[in-house]
C-alpha cells in the first residue's frame, strides 16, 4: 500500500507540471499581446484623431479599473479559501463515510457466505464473533485497522493537497485573465482618449509603466510570499512522509521478523514434540516385551536393530538406549548374568570432550542403586555398561522421570563424542501400567528402567533451518532459561546487536526446564529507500514547482527552452535503454530455436545410413541452418519494431512449404518427447498468397516452439483455415472444423477424440473477439488466414494471462529455471502481427493446454503471375497422382491430418476407422477391379493402447494375408505411421509385415522421399570428400563439451571420416585424459564449461606437459612409461561462439593452438587439425 501511495504521490506531479507548463505559456502569450498592443499604439500614434478630452479622464478611468480588479482579487481570494475549507472536510466526510460503508458491506458480505457455505445461523455467528473479538487476535486487528486508517489519512492528504493545487493553478489562470481583459480594455480606452501632443501621451505611457511596476511588484511580493509558503509545505510534508513510510516498514519488519520465528519455533517444538512420542512409545515397547516376557525377547542386537531401522521416525535423537535399574543387592548376579562389571560415568573437564572406552572407566562406586545401560542404538554403544546414575545430570533427569512419570529434560551439556551441547530426554520404565493417579512412591516402587534419547540441540535446529527458504534471512538462537539470571546457549552464534529482537517461547513438555527462541535480522535493517525516495522525490517535486514559479516570473522563455531540451534528452536516453535491453534479450533468446533445429537435423542425418530419410534429413538441415542466419538478422526486429522501422516484404509464398519448413525444424525435438506434432491446411486456402513469408514463418516457429517447450506429452497441432470458414459455425463445411466444433458441442463426451486422445481447450474461444474476421468481407483482392496452434501442455495460470504478450514475462521466477527462455518470443509475435494488421489471441486452462490464433491478411495472387508459381513438388507430384490409399485410424481428425498430405500428392485417399475393417474394404469391387486396384494401405501406430506390441503385429500379419489374398494384381504396400522410432518398428520392417515406417510429423518432402524409396525410385547421394578420409583415419581426438548435442555432432563429424573420437562433460575429465602418456592426437576444447573453463583446463593441461617434458629433457623420465616421446604438446583448438578477436587472443594466452568458432560447419574442424596431421602422413 506504501508504494501505490508513494506512486499516485509521484504521478500527480507529473500532470500537475503539465499544468504549470500551459499556464506559464498561456502568462508569455499574455505578456507578448500586451507588448504588441504598446508598440501598435506607438507606431500609429501620427495617425489618430484629435479629441476634445483631457488626459485627467484617461487617468481617472486607470483608477476606476485598479479599484475594481483589487475587487475582483479580494473576492477571488475569499472564493478559494471558502472552496479549500469546503473540499477538505468533504474529503474527511467522505473518508469517514465510505470507510462505514465498506466496512458494513463487508461485514454483510461474509456473513452471507459464512450462513450459505457452512450452514451457520445468525445467533451462532454473532457468538463465533464475540469469541474472536474476545481471543489474542484482536491485537492483530487493531493493528491492522490502525494502520489502514493511516493509509487512508494519507490517501485523503494526497487527494486534498492535489485539489488544492488544482485550485491555486484555476485561480492563478483567472487572475491572469483578468489582468489580460484589463489591459486590453485599458489600451481601448487609451487609444480613445490620446491627445494631440506627444509630450502628454509619453506622459501617459510612462504613468502607465509605472502602474505596471508598481503591479508587478506588488504581484511579485505575493507570488514570492506565496512561494515560500509552498516551499515550506513541501519540506514538512516530506519529513512527515519519511516519518510514516519508516514507521510502517519498521513495523513491517517486526511483523516478518515475528512470524519467521514463531515459524520456526513451533516447527521445531511440533517435531520434538513427535520425537518425544516415539521414545514414549519405544520405552512401552521395552516394558512390554523385555520385561512383560520371560524370558526377554529382547537383547542388545535386536534393540540396536530395531532402534536403528526406525530411526527415520526419531529424526533429531543422536541415539537412544535402555539402562535397567539395578539394586545394590542384585549388583553381582547382574554383573555375572552381562559378562561386564557396571562403570562410572567419566566426569571430566566438558570443554574437551574425549571417547569413552567401557574397558578404562572405574568401576561404578558402591550405592543403593544403580542404572546401567544394557541396550543401545549403534550411535551410542559406547555407553553400554556405563551407570547411569553416577552422572549429576544424569541421576536428577532419572529421579524426576520415574517420580512425575513423563519425559524429562537435563540440562544443556556436552554430548559424548560430541562438542556440541545437547539434552537427554528421560522415560522411566514401569514393570505395570500404573492409574493415571498413580503417587509417586507407587511410580518409583514399579520402576523397572529408564530410556533415555539424547538430542544434538545444535544438529537438530540446523536440519529444521535447512527446511526453510528464508534461512539465510534470519539469526536464531535456542536459550535454556530455567535459570533467568544466567542463561545458557544452546545453538546460535554470540548475539550481535542488528537492531529488532523476538523471543519465542519453547515448549519441549518438561515444566520444570524452560527454552526459549531468540530471533534476529542475519544483518542490520538497511535505510528505509522507499522512504528515503518517496520523501526525497516529494522535496525534490516541491523544489522543481519552485524553481518553475520563480522561472515564471523571471524568464520564462528559458524555462520553456530548458524544459524542451530536458524532455529530448529524456526521450533518447529512454529509447537507447529499451533499444539496448530489447536487442541483448532477443539476441539471447532466438538464437536458441534454429540452433536446436540445425544440430538435431544434422545429428539425424549422421545417424543414418543414407536410407529413405536422408533427403529430408538433409533439407531440414540445410533450411535450419539458413533459418539460423536469418534469425541472427532478426535479432535488432525489436529494436526496429521499437522504431518504427521494420518494413514487411510483399513477394508470393506457399503457406504449406512454410508450414512444412516449421515441422521440419522441430521434428527432432517432438521425436526426443514423444509428441505427435501436425499440420493441416484447408482446400480452400490458396496454394499461393502475396506477403511475408519470413515474418509469416517467424510468428508460426515461436508459438510452435513455445508449445514444444511446455508439452511433455500429447499432441502439438497447427491448423490454417480462411477466416470465411469460421464465420457461421452452423455452415462449416470443412471435416476438421466440423469435428472440432462436435468437441465443443457435445463437451466431455468427445473430448478426447483428439489427435492425441487427450482433452483440449476451446479453440473457437481463441479468435471469438477479433474484428479481422469481419472487417475483409467483401474485400475480394484480400485473402484473410486463420492459423490455430493447439497444444496438450501444462497451460498458462490465469493470473498471468493478462501479460502473457508483455517482453520478458513469463508465468513466474521458476518457469525460467525449469522450462528455459526469456519470454520474449510472443511479444515479438504479437508486434509482427500488429505489423501485418492482423490479430492473436489464445485460450489456456491450466493442465489442460493452450490454443493460439492470429488471423493475418494477405493479397491474393493476380492472374497475369499465375506462371510464376515455384513447383519444387511438382514432378513428385506427377509421379504419384491417381494412386489409391487406404488409411486405418480410429481418430478422425488425425484421418484428416494423413489424408490432407496424401491429397497434396494427388493420391485418392479412403478412411477404414478400424484394422478389422481393412478385409471388407479390399473386398469392395472397387479394389478387387484393375482399374480401381489398391496401391497403399497406411496404418497409424498410436491407434493401438493395450498391449501395442502384440496387437500390433498380429494385425499386421493379418493384414499383410489379407492384402495377398483379396487383392489382384500387387499386393499393396505397407505404410506404419509413427510418432517415436523404436526397435519393434524396425522388426516390423525387417519381418516383411510393413513396407517402411514413415515418422511424424508427416511432411510433403518426407512422404515423397519415402513413397520414391519404396515404390523403385533411386535416390541422388552425395560424395563425401575423400581426401579428408585419409587425413583423419585412425586419429584419436578427445572432445570436451559439457553440452551433449555439441559432442555429438562434433563426434559424428570426425567419426565419418576415421576418427577415433573420445567425449568428454567436463574440464576436469580432460585434464585426466590428457594426462601423459596418453593415446590423443588432438583436442577441441568447449571454452564455457560449469565447475571449471576451458581456459583453466588449457592451463593446467600446459602445466602438466611442461614438468613432463622437464623430466623428459633432465633424463629422468622412464623410458618404459613415455617411450620414444621427446615432447609432450597435445594440440588444442576451442569451441565457442564467441568469435571477437579478442576471445582469439585469449585462447592463445592461455596455450591453445587454434580457434573454431560455434556453430561450426564440418569443413572448420577439418582445416583446424589439418595441419597438425599432414606431417605425420
Amino acid at each position: 500500500m506504501i508504494s501505490a501511495i508513494a506512486g499516485i504521490f509521484l504521478k500527480f506531479p507529473v500532470l500537475f507540471l503539465k499544468i504549470c507548463r500551459w499556464v506559464l505559456v498561456r502568462m508569455a502569450l499574455n505578456c507578448k499581446l500586451c507588448t504588441s498592443n504598446k508598440s501598435k499604439l506607438q507606431t500609429n500614434k501620427t495617425k489618430v484623431k484629435k479629441k476634445k478630452e483631457k488626459l485627467q479622464g484617461c487617468s481617472d478611468g486607470s483608477e476606476r479599473w485598479s479599484r475594481l480588479s483589487r475587487k475582483l482579487l479580494v473576492v477571488w481570494v475569499l472564493c478559494c479559501i471558502f472552496g479549500f475549507l469546503l473540499v477538505f472536510f468533504s474529503v474527511n466526510v467522505n473518508n469517514v463515510t465510505r470507510r462505514k460503508e465498506n466496512v458494513l458491506e463487508l461485514w454483510d458480505e461474509k456473513a452471507r457466505i459464512m450462513q450459505e457455505r457452512f450452514n451457520v445461523s445468525k445467533d451462532q455467528l454473532i457468538s463465533m464473533v464475540k469469541l474472536y473479538v474476545s481471543s489474542d487476535q484482536i491485537f492483530f486487528l487493531l493493528m491492522r485497522a490502525l494502520r489502514c486508517y493511516k493509509q487512508e489519512q494519507c490517501e485523503s492528504f494526497l487527494i486534498c493537497l492535489f485539489k488544492i493545487c488544482l485550485c491555486f493553478i484555476f485561480g492563478i489562470i483567472v487572475s491572469w485573465k483578468v489582468t489580460g481583459c484589463r489591459e486590453g480594455l485599458w489600451f481601448k480606452m487609451k487609444w480613445h482618449h490620446v491627445q494631440e501632443k506627444p509630450q502628454t501621451k509619453l506622459q501617459m505611457l510612462q504613468k502607465q509603466k509605472q502602474n505596471l511596476q508598481s503591479s508587478s511588484k506588488g504581484g511579485g511580493k505575493w507570488r514570492r510570499k506565496l512561494l515560500i509558503l509552498f516551499l515550506l509545505s513541501g519540506v514538512i510534508g516530506s519529513a512527515w512522509l519519511y516519518w510514516f513510510m519508516n514507521k510502517n516498514t519498521i513495523v513491517w519488519r517486526t511483523e516478518m521478523l515475528a512470524n519467521m520465528c514463531d515459524e520456526r519455533a513451533r516447527m521445531l517444538q511440533d517435531q520434538f514434540n513427535v520425537s518425544m512420542n516415539h521414545v514414549h512409545a519405544l520405552a512401552i515397547l521395552v516394558s512390554t516385551f523385555h520385561h512383560g516376557k520371560k524370558p526377554s525377547a529382547i537383547d542388545q542386537k535386536t534393540f540396536a536393530e530395531y532402534t536403528e531401522r526406525t530411526a527415520f521416525e526419531r529424526p533429531l535423537t543422536s541415539g537412544v538406549a535402555y539402562a535397567s535399574k539395578v539394586l545394590h543387592s542384585d549388583r553381582e548376579k547382574f554383573e555375572k548374568m552381562h559378562g561386564w562389571t557396571i562403570k562410572k560415568m567419566k566426569e571430566e573437564d566438558h570443554s574437551a570432550v574425549h571417547d569413552y572406552i567401557p574397558e578404562k572407566l572405574d568401576p561404578s562406586p558402591l550405592k543403593d542403586e544403580y542404572a546401567p545401560v544394557i541396550f543401545s542404538q549403534e550411535t551410542v554403544s559406547h555407553i553400554v555398561s556405563i551407570d547411569m546414575m553416577s552422572g549429576k545430570e544424569d541421576r536428577e533427569n532419572i529421579l524426576r522421570a520415574r517420580a512425575s512419570g513423563k519425559g524429562v529434560l537435563t540440562p544443556p551439556f556436552k554430548l559424548l563424542k560430541s562438542n556440541h551441547l545437547g539434552v537427554v530426554l528421560t522415560f522411566a520404565v514401569y514393570n505395570t501400567k500404573l492409574p493415571v493417579d498413580a503417587t509417586p512412591e507407587q511410580r518409583i516402587e514399579a520402576t523397572e528402567g529408564y530410556l533415555g534419547a539424547s538430542y544434538d540441540v545444535p544438529s537438530l535446529v540446523e536440519k529444521l533451518l535447512h527446511q526453510l527458504a528464508s534461512k539465510q534471512t534470519i539469526v536464531v538462537n535456542v536459550f535454556d532459561t530455567t535459570n533467568e539470571s544466567a542463561p545458557i546457549n544452546m545453538y546460535g552464534p554470540n548475539a550481535t546487536d542488528t537492531g529488532l529482537l523476538h523471543i519465542s517461547n519453547l515448549e519441549f513438555g518438561d515444566p520444570y526446564r524452560r527454552h526459549q527462541m531468540h530471533c534476529r535480522f542475519k544483518q542490520k535493517p538497511p535505510p528505509p529507500w522507499t522512504a528515503i525516495m518517496a520523501s526525497t522525490g516529494f522535496l525534490v517535486i516541491t523544489l522543481l514547482l519552485g524553481h518553475i514559479f520563480h522561472a515564471a516570473i523571471n524568464r520564462i522563455a528559458k524555462v520553456e527552452g530548458d524544459y524542451r531540451e530536458m524532455m529530448e534528452l529524456k526521450i533518447r536516453a529512454e529509447a537507447a535503454d529499451v533499444a539496448k535491453s530489447q536487442f541483448l534479450a532477443t539476441v539471447s533468446h532466438e538464437i536458441r530455436t534454429p540452433m536446436n533445429g540445425v544440430l538435431g537435423m544434422l545429428q539425424m542425418l549422421m545417424d543414418t545410413d543414407l536410407n529413405a530419410n536422408q533427403l529430408d534429413y538433409a533439407q531440414t538441415a540445410h533450411s535450419s541452418g539458413k533459418d539460423l542466419i536469418s534469425l541472427i538478422n532478426e535479432v535488432l526486429d525489436q529494436a526496429k519494431i521499437e522504431s518504427g522501422r521494420l518494413e514487411l516484404e510483399a513477394v508470393q509464398f506457399e503457406p504449406r512449404s512454410v508450414l512444412d519448413n516449421v515441422l521440419s525444424l522441430f521434428a527432432g525435438k517432438s521425436h526426443d518427447k514423444g509428441i505427435e506434432l501436425a499440420v493441416y491446411i484447408s482446400d480452400l486456402v490458396p496454394e499461393v498468397v502475396i506477403g511475408d513469408p519470413g515474418r509469416f514463418r517467424q510468428i508460426i516457429t515461436n508459438l510452435v516452439g513455445n508449445s514444444i517447450k511446455f508439452t511433455e506429452g500429447g499432441h502439438i497441432f497447427v491448423s490454417v483455415h480462411l477466416a470465411d470458414e469460421v464465420r457461421s459455425p452452423l455452415e462449416v463445411k470443412d471435416a476438421m472444423l466440423r469435428q472440432q466444433l462436435e468437441l465443443v458441442r457435445n463437451g466431455a463426451d468427445t473430448c478426447y477424440n483428439t489427435l492425441s486422445g487427450l482433452p483440449v481447450v476451446n479453440r473457437w474461444k481463441s479468435w471469438q473477439n477479433f474484428q479481422t474476421l469481419s472487417s475483409v468481407i467483401g474485400a475480394s483482392e484480400v485473402v484473410c488466414l486463420l492459423v490455430t496452434v493447439e497444444d496438450t501442455g501444462v497451460g498458462i495460470p490465469r493470473d498471468a494471462q493478462s501479460r502473457i504478450f508483455m517482453p520478458f514475462m513469463q508465468a513466474d521466477s521458476s518457469t525460467s529455471r525449469t522450462y528455459g527462455g526469456t519470454g520474449i518470443g510472443l511479444s515479438i509475435s504479437k508486434c509482427l502481427v500488429d505489423m501485418m494488421g492482423g490479430e492473436i489471441g489464445f485460450v489456456s486452462e491450466p493442465g489442460t493446454g493452450s490454443t493460439f490464433s492470429l488471423a493475418v491478411s494477405f493479397r491474393k495472387r493476380d492472374n497475369s503471375t499465375l506462371n510464376l508459381k515455384q513447383h519444387r513438388f511438382q514432378t513428385p507430384v506427377s509421379e504419384f497422382r491417381g494412386l489409391r490409399a487406404l488409411v486405418v485410424d480410429g481418430k478422425d481428425i488425425r484421418a484428416e491430418v494423413t489424408k490432407y498430405h496424401l491429397r497434396r500428392l494427388g493420391i485418392y485417399v479412403d478412411v477404414a476407422i478400424s484394422p478389422k475393417a481393412i478385409c471388407s474394404h479390399v473386398s469392395n469391387k472397387y479394389y478387387t477391379s484393375e482399374k480401381w486396384h489398391l496401391d497403399m494401405v497406411l496404418l497409424d501406430k498410436d491407434g493401438w493402447y493395450e498391449k501395442p506390441t502384440l496387437a500390433l503385429s498380429s494385425v499386421l500379419k493379418e493384414l499383410r494375408q489379407c492384402l495377398g489374398n483379396k487383392v489382384s494384381g500387387k499386393c499393396p504396400k505397407i505404410f506404419l505411421l509413427a510418432t517415436s522410432s523404436s526397435s519393434e518398428l524396425d522388426k516390423f520392417k525387417s519381418a516383411g509385415w510393413v513396407d517402411d515406417v514413415i515418422m511424424k510429423p508427416l511432411r510433403l518432402s518426407m512422404l515423397t522421399t519415402c513413397f520414391q524409396q519404396v515404390f523403385g525410385e533411386k535416390n541422388q547421394n552425395k560424395v563425401k570428400p575423400p581426401f579428408l578420409q585419409s587425413l583423419l583415419s585412425g586419429k584419436h581426438i578427445l572432445v570436451v563439451d559439457d553440452n551433449i548435442v555439441n559432442r555429438r555432432v562434433a563426434e559424428g563429424a570426425l567419426i565419418k571420416y576415421g576418427a577415433k573420437v573420445t567425449c568428454v562433460e567436463s574440464g576436469k575429465a580432460a585434464i585426466k585424459m590428457l594426462q601423459p602418456p596418453h593415446k590423443f592426437d588432438a583436442c577441441f576444447m568447449d571454452l564455457q564449461m560449469p565447475e571449471m573453463d576451458g581456459f583453466e583446463a588449457t592451463r593446467q593441461i600446459r602445466c602438466v606437459e611442461n614438468e613432463i617434458n622437464k623430466t623428459i629433457q633432465l633424463g629422468e623420465a622412464c623410458n618404459e612409461i613415455f617411450g620414444n616421446v621427446v615432447h609432450w604438446h597435445t594440440p588444442i583448438l576451442a569451441m565457442t561462439a564467441d568469435v571477437i578477436q579478442a576471445t582469439h587472443e585469449k585462447c592463445l594466452k592461455f596455450g591453445m593452438d587454434g580457434f573454431v568458432s560455434k556453430p561450426f560447419e564440418e569443413e572448420q574442424l577439418y582445416s583446424a587439425v589439418m595441419h597438425f596431421f599432414e606431417s605425420s602422413q
